[in-house]
């Protein structure tokens, strides 16, 4: 039997997020570095970026936390066939909460907003590791 691979949906806009994230972090970075809006850094040191040009860096370097350990999820749930409804369910519930926990970070930035989403997100990706580990544990 092959794997259901509607569970790479959520993935994929996860992944678009990212990259979307990345070219308008370029495109603040540009304009940073045109204007002078930014603290040049020591040698070899990275510059400190002022403005939206921070926002959207935070914003995208989030990207790269978490998010890395949904990724190995969905691709273990897949490879060990255990890439079912609940499971593409609660994919589907973290990439809509890290689209949201990116939304309010790049807009109003309310953090107590931002935290409620990145903590229920975070309980989403824990209850997807949950699962896919009873599914390994108890098959065959």
């Amino acid at each position: 039997m092959s794997a259901d691979l509607s569970i790479l949906k959520p993935l994929l806009v996860q992944v678009g997020l990212t990259f979307a994230l990345l070219f308008w972090m370029g495109k603040e970075r540009y304009q940073a570095v045109t204007t002078g809006n930014l603290i040049p850094g020591e040698p070899g040191l990275r510059p400190t970026w002022k403005g939206r040009a921070a926002v959207v860096s935070n914003a995208f370097h989030n990207q790269l936390e978490m998010p890395l350990l949904f990724y190995l999820a969905v691709i273990l749930a897949i490879i060990t066939n255990s890439a079912d409804y609940s499971l593409t369910l609660l994919a589907w519930i973290f990439a809509v909460l890290r689209v949201v926990h990116a939304a309010i970070h790049t807009t109003y930035n309310k953090v107590p907003h931002r935290f409620g989403v990145f903590i229920l997100s975070n309980l989403v990706l824990l209850a997807m590791w949950g699962k896919l580990a009873l599914q390994v544990l108890t098959a065959g």
